[in-house]
């Protein structure tokens, strides 16, 4: 089985998120994903709890038996590279993929063990306004594990995500979440002033 591990922050989990999955899932790249929040020792400004963003994470993949998600990182600080070690002892059997946005690849040479992420895991690369080819000469003698992957997909912020849930513009912000992350959302007042 192809197993794709996607991390993040999902502060909040949105539209984006869940359209890479499906899209991936879908299209015959992998065959289960599994969502691997990040936890707090994370130094990223305005995280909220570990376990309000994998109740939302669990609300926007309840339907799918392909998703699965994965407290590994909660109430520790992990490295990616410890991450996929993880779960190909898990899943010795399958194969395991990275998933990640041209962003990430951008700077994964300055990851702690990034050879072993490139040289030892196919990684799917998702592109954002990043020059592909250039990137891929960049990590040349990796070229055969980096898969990059053009998905239907409009770049969508967290950032501005949060912005508007801030001002309690929930209609705004609607057409980006799903409806019972939103809800949960508005009924636990995460995210405002």
């Amino acid at each position: 089985m192809r197993i794709g591990i996607f991390g993040g922050s999902f502060n909040p989990p949105h539209q984006m998120h869940e359209s890479i999955i499906k899209q991936l899932l879908d299209r015959n790249y992998l065959d289960h994903v599994i969502l691997v929040p990040t936890s707090n020792y994370y130094p990223k400004a305005g995280l909220i709890s570990d376990e309000q963003r994998f109740k939302m994470l669990e609300l926007m993949s309840e339907n799918d038996k392909r998703i699965s998600l994965s407290k590994y990182e909660f109430g520790r600080l992990t490295y990616t590279y410890q991450t996929l070690e993880y779960f190909q002892k898990e899943h010795p059997n399958d194969e395991i993929y990275f998933i990640c946005g041209s962003d990430n690849l951008s700077e994964m040479d300055t990851w702690l063990e990034y050879e072993k992420i490139l040289g030892d895991y196919e990684v799917i690369v998702i592109p954002r306004n990043h020059d592909m080819q250039q990137l891929l000469d960049k990590y040349d003698q990796y070229r055969n594990n980096i898969k990059v992957v053009e998905l239907e997909n409009n770049y969508l912020s967290s950032t501005k995500v949060r912005e508007y849930l801030k001002d309690k513009n929930y209609d705004a912000v609607k057409e980006y979440i799903d409806a019972e992350v939103l809800q949960y959302i508005q009924a636990n007042h995460l995210y405002e002033k």
